[in-house]
């Protein structure tokens, strides 16, 4: 075992141990950041159900209970389980090209026939919400005219539609209602809290898991030849890849290379029977320079490039507020430079008089992931 193979393996290690330390103190973090913003929500509608002091602790509890999830099932049953303190009627819809396909419903008379209706999203409400990435309101008559005949429309005729968004994808939306008799109520801004924290958990989840496997590829490495990877754009798990809706309702067709790709990349999580996948890019063609290269080099090139993703990741996961207002200002580099500046040491001492110095992958990370392939973003101080 060679003394850089031995360096790698103990880094790895280290990260994934970091990230295990640090989870009981990033729920609190989490939590105490999410009620910080909707505090001043919660105290313009204390004569609501969730207003109030008891309504802002019932509302922590809510989210801790997102937090305590360590399976991406386990975290989605608890954002459904506790809507049903903020609306009468609730459901998640998953999204598959243009289907969204029922998950789970509570406070429904037939919630089992949730999994089985195909929700459409190419008008009303629902439109809004999936094409904007934001939480709309509207009346019962914007929304899928089957649903709702289905389900019965709300006694108050007013609905909530919210996107749940994976690495800035809408993965998933959330459908709240009053409830089918009278006397219920929605509460948005806390269910609206609620999908945001169920959105940042499941990234933490992801971004743990991936650590963990990766500092156990390193330990395996010199025991076994290893075939390369397959390049993902993201180390974050889908946790609806699994989901077959019964209902003949059916997506665009996708490219046979992009469907094998997917396929490829699935996994059963934890034996619960939720299959779980990454986003896979197409094969190296021609254009690849990584592709024209000899296999210990390549392989060199795409551990750099794993590398660095994991480092901008922890980056976005300890300075999530940085980054929103990096974003909007235009001066993402400036408020991130200390943790970026030490990441990059910590990159170019692993890869920086290897076979992969020639390609910057840690600084491409920084815009990919950073600033959404917008590199003015970062900044007039930021260089590469």
């Amino acid at each position: 075992m060679s003394e850089r193979t031995t360096i790698e393996q103990a880094v790895a290690r280290a990260v994934a141990h970091a990230l295990e330390r640090r989870l009981p103190q990033l729920r609190e973090e989490v939590a105490n950041s999410v009620m910080e913003e909707i505090a001043p929500l919660l105290e313009k509608q204390a004569g609501s159900p969730a207003g109030g002091s008891d309504g802002a602790d019932n509302l922590l509890k809510a989210v801790e209970a997102i937090h305590h999830g360590n399976t991406q099932r386990e975290i989605l049953r608890a954002l459904l389980d506790n809507t049903v303190r903020y609306s009468g009627r609730s459901a998640l819809f998953v999204i598959k090209g243009a289907t969204a396909s029922g998950w789970e419903g509570r406070g429904f008379s037939n919630n089992d026939e949730i999994k089985n209706f195909a929700l459409n999203v190419s008008a009303g409400v629902a439109s809004r919400a999936l094409e904007s990435r934001t939480p709309f309101s509207g009346r019962a008559d914007d929304i899928d005219s089957q649903f709702r005949d289905q389900f019965r429309p709300p006694a108050d005729e007013k609905i909530f539609v919210l996107p749940l968004l994976l690495k800035d994808k809408v993965a998933a939306l959330l459908y709240a209602d009053s409830g089918a008799d009278s006397g219920g109520h929605v509460h948005n801004a806390a269910l609206e809290l609620l999908v945001n924290a169920t959105s940042a958990w499941l990234e933490v989840t992801s971004l743990r898991k991936q650590s963990q496997k990766d500092a156990g590829a390193e330990a395996t490495a010199t025991e076994r030849p290893a075939t390369p990877p397959v390049q993902t754009v993201s180390s974050f798990s889908d946790p609806f890849a699994g989901h077959a809706p019964r209902h003949s309702a059916k997506a665009p067709a996708e490219p046979a290379a992009s469907a094998a790709a997917a396929a490829a990349a699935a996994a059963i999580d934890e034996g619960k029977g939720v299959v779980v996948a990454t986003e896979a890019v197409p094969e190296a063609s021609g254009n690849d320079p990584i592709a024209n290269l000899p296999p210990e080099q390549a392989e060199i090139h795409r551990k750099a490039q794993r590398f660095a993703r994991l480092l901008v990741d922890e980056i976005k996961l300890y300075n999530q507020a940085k980054v929103s207002d990096g974003r909007k200002n235009r001066d993402l580099y400036d408020r991130l430079k200390e943790d970026i500046e030490k990441s990059r040491a910590t990159y170019q001492k692993r890869y920086g008089n290897t076979a992969a110095s020639g390609v910057d992958y840690f600084s491409n990370e920084l815009v990919r992931s950073l600033a959404a392939d917008d590199s003015s973003l970062m900044g007039a101080n930021f260089r590469r």
